[in-house]
């Protein structure tokens, strides 16, 4: 059963509000949801996760795979193979996202016009 927070105080509204901020700051970017959508799929390599995103250069998949390893979003994984390939997977705290990713898809879908 989930537990339901209740925002009955502006000490608890600001520190809803402050973890939102933070989660925000994670997914904020513009091809963040949508790589973090392909890797609850499974483990990708890089070119496998940009060919499943679309669209996506280089240098932002690049960069939103670091912000994520940074925030222990993502693991990143070195395989000693010629040519070395890299493995990206979400951890724990990674996986733990996917039902609050499920309840916004609910409510954006509820709610749109």
């Amino acid at each position: 059963m989930k537990e339901m927070i209740i925002l009955d105080s502006p000490t608890r509204i600001e520190e809803c509000v402050a973890s939102v901020n933070k989660v925000m700051f994670i997914f904020g970017g513009k091809w963040s949801l949508l790589v973090f959508g392909q890797l609850l799929n499974g483990p990708q390599r890089f070119n496998e996760l940009r060919r499943n995103v679309g669209g996506i250069s280089t240098k932002s998949l690049s960069d939103i795979l670091r912000h994520f390893e940074e925030n222990e979003i993502v693991s990143r994984v070195v395989y000693p193979t010629v040519p070395v390939s890299v493995e990206y997977s979400l951890t724990d705290k990674g996986r733990d996202l996917q039902s609050v990713l499920m309840e916004m898809g609910q409510w954006g879908g509820r709610w749109e016009n």
